[in-house]
């Protein structure tokens, strides 16, 4: 099938490829966060840190990070393991590169920096 080069077919090609390219930002990435959240108990502090971060990954990459809360107080071997000074911890293994964040999450802007979450 030949095509001929008017100026109108050009500008329909360019339509459709932005069109194309707009469809596919809205589309998940496929990037899976794993992230582990160590706390101390079931302190107010603790509880909130919690909170704030599922809110976060559930509006900014919902259905794409498995998160795995440990208690420090009932599991201190992971805590050793893991190396965890002060809580709550959140590690961020997958994807790389590895990133530490300490406190209760409540600052949004700092949270989707230091997971280092691409915002479409």
């Amino acid at each position: 099938m030949k095509t001929k080069s008017t100026g109108r077919s050009t500008i329909k090609r360019k339509r459709s490829a932005v069109t194309s390219a707009t469809k596919n930002a809205r589309k998940p990435s496929g990037v899976r966060y794993a992230l582990r959240l160590y706390i101390t108990g079931q302190t107010p502090r603790s509880q909130r840190s919690v909170e704030n971060l599922r809110a976060l990954c559930d509006k900014y990459i919902p259905n794409q990070f498995d998160l795995e809360v440990v208690d420090i107080y009932q599991q201190p071997a992971m805590a050793a393991a893991g190396q965890i000074i002060a809580a709550p911890t959140l590690i961020k293994s997958m994807p790389l590169p590895l990133r530490r964040l300490v406190g209760d999450f409540s600052d949004q802007n700092r949270v989707i920096l230091g997971l280092d979450i691409r915002l479409d």
